[in-house]
């Protein structure tokens, strides 16, 4: 569990390389919860939808914009996600939306290489004041399709993007360019463990060929003083509400037990 903040160190690697990975950010207990809770939940299951990937594999997330009073929303709202992604953008962040990656053994498709900002731009979003952390519910390697990142790609700003199957996806050209050039870092991560990083940053994920799940839990967030300037799927800025490190374990405690008593 992170004890102290993220160091000065930290900071200038995030705007470096785009990216930082902070281990074992979450504890056992938290990480438990968050998994069970998340594979009993039969509202995000059937709320859950599947994009194609374009090599005939099609992954699986649920997408919420709202926080609700549950454990999804005590991560979001946490200072060790909240807080350390104010530290990183510098300023006041609110939430953009979160989701769940459902990559199931052996079936769990891939992400093609995209920014989140080349997304996000359409939203009305003038500047890419904006970033994600990924979270690690289930162990993730490259044998079960971890995400991966080229080091320092956010620095080439905004790609365009063009669809590939049910994706979005970057610029091939500018993709085979950047990976001649770039480092091609694979993001392996324990449960708990996390990764930030900033929404220009190119990354993907290859297809789950393994036996092993690789569920993870991705908070995004927006800067406050990058308010879009229009409506779109995704809210515009309202204050993010931080609760305390405790209401992880008090939430999702209350969460299990009430779910193990409709089974």
């Amino acid at each position: 569990m992170l004890d102290t903040p993220i160091t000065t160190d930290d900071i200038a690697a995030f705007h470096r390389d785009g990216f930082i990975v902070i281990p074992h950010l979450f504890d056992t207990e938290e990480i438990d919860l968050l998994g069970k809770i998340a594979r009993a939940d039969q509202l995000m299951a059937a709320n859950a939808s599947g994009r194609r990937d374009g090599e005939g594999g099609t992954v699986k997330l649920a997408i919420s914009n709202e926080l609700e009073e549950d454990i999804y929303a005590a991560f979001v709202r946490c200072p060790r996600l909240a807080g350390t992604m104010e530290q990183l953008l510098g300023g006041e962040v609110y939430h953009y939306h979160h989701k769940m990656i459902l990559k199931e053994p052996l079936i769990g498709g891939a992400w093609e290489w995209h920014q989140d900002y080349g997304y996000w731009y359409n939203n009305g979003c003038l500047f890419p004041d904006m970033a994600s952390c990924m979270v690690a519910v289930d162990r993730s390697t490259q044998a079960n399709g971890c995400l991966q990142v080229l080091r320092g790609s956010h620095l080439m700003g905004r790609v365009n993007h063009i669809t590939v199957g049910d994706q979005t996806g970057a610029d091939p050209e500018r993709v085979a360019v950047a990976l001649e050039r770039l480092e091609l870092v694979y993001v392996e991560l324990e449960p708990g463990s996390a990764v930030f990083f900033h929404s220009n940053l190119l990354h993907r994920s290859d297809q789950n060929k393994s036996v092993d799940p690789r569920w993870t839990l991705i908070a995004c967030y927006n800067m406050a003083r990058n308010d879009p300037y229009k409506e779109s799927h995704h809210p515009r800025y309202s204050p993010l509400e931080r609760w305390p490190e405790e209401r992880i374990k008090e939430l999702g405690q209350a969460q299990w037990e009430k779910i193990r008593s409709e089974v």
